[in-house]
């Protein structure tokens, strides 16, 4: 992709993250969270059937059957974590093939702009240019970004730390109850004793803040915040 110098690597992690143009929301009601979900869930995937508005004007029996294909195919990418925010999101992924987070990224945004587009009568970009992505070089990195990424609506002031659990539109839950059809925690939980443990770690505000300089790059003017 143009403006960017970083090659994405197979069995790679990485921190992507993009946020709407001007700062403008790009999620305005439940429904577009929940379909911005069902999109990157639909194009993880190698090779979908369908495109994913062709997909949704098929009958619930095919729906299903395509489904049940698709869960028994490979993925572009793998995803640890994720948030969705009101004007922006962040992902951490793992690169499976040559080019899969490029492919996954460009299906998911450009489904989910024609969306937005449509149902808002808009033409035009919805996301700031190119998306940001960021190399994770160590298992330290990893959790820390993956703290970064789901504290981002307690940051964000969405939420208090206390009910950072009760946010619909991130991975954290799931990463509370150990288990997700679509996500890949183990890297990231495999380096706690439980999934308690994690749940400390990421209320651990504080030590976050310490280890900030080891993902120096969210400190930058153009973090998404």
């Amino acid at each position: 992709m143009a403006g960017r110098n970083l090659i994405f690597a197979d069995g790679q992690y990485y921190h992507i993250f993009n946020r709407g143009i001007a700062r403008q929301p790009v999620f305005f009601t439940k429904r577009d969270y929940e379909r911005f979900i069902l999109t990157f869930n639909y194009y993880r995937y190698i090779n979908p059937p369908l495109k994913l508005s062709r997909f949704l004007q098929t009958s619930l029996v095919k729906r299903i059957k395509l489904m049940e294909s698709l869960n028994n195919s490979s993925q572009l990418i793998d995803i640890l974590c994720f948030v969705l925010m009101p004007n922006h999101f962040h992902y951490l992924l793992k690169q499976n093939i040559v080019n899969g987070i490029s492919i996954f990224m460009s299906k998911t945004i450009n489904s989910y702009t024609k969306y937005i587009n449509t149902k808002q009568e808009r033409v035009g970009d919805l996301f700031q240019g190119v998306f940001k992505a960021v190399h994770i070089e160590s298992d330290e990195q990893l959790i820390h970004v993956s703290r970064y990424i789901h504290l981002n609506p307690v940051t964000s002031h969405l939420v208090s730390s206390a009910k950072i659990s009760s946010y619909c539109w991130s991975s954290y839950r799931d990463y509370l109850k150990g288990k997700s059809k679509s996500l890949q925690m183990d890297p990231v939980l495999s380096l706690f004793k439980s999934n308690r443990e994690f749940e400390q770690f990421v209320l651990d505000q504080a030590d976050f803040q310490q280890k900030l300089d080891e993902i120096s790059h969210l400190t930058l003017e153009d973090k998404l915040k």
